[in-house]
């Protein structure tokens, strides 16, 4: 269940926010005049998130391209490929 408290909270409780984003890796929902205002999250959760919305935007362009064309890659192709990528970028070879 989401956190909410309100916005007073983050001047005289910030500590204990801080531990609790942490802690928890969910956000706090700080509210001003009962009405939500702002969100609290640590870094983790927010790049975390981040990453998740990054993939969802490159899956949903590969579903577009995908309804575009018929042109398809085999599974030995794929793998091929970003083999060849983790080598380039790793430069080990391995």
């Amino acid at each position: 269940m989401p956190q909410i408290r309100p916005i007073s909270d983050l001047r005289n409780h910030f500590a204990e926010i801080s531990k609790v984003v942490h802690e928890t890796g969910e956000p706090i929902f700080l509210t001003k005049n009962g009405y939500g205002d702002i969100v609290v999250m640590s870094i983790e959760a927010y790049e975390r998130k981040m990453l998740v919305n990054e993939i969802y935007i490159k899956l949903k362009e590969a579903e577009v391209e995908a309804k575009s064309t018929d042109f398809r890659y085999t599974h030995e192709e794929v793998f091929s490929k970003l083999r060849k990528n983790l080598i380039h970028e790793d430069g080990s070879g391995e």
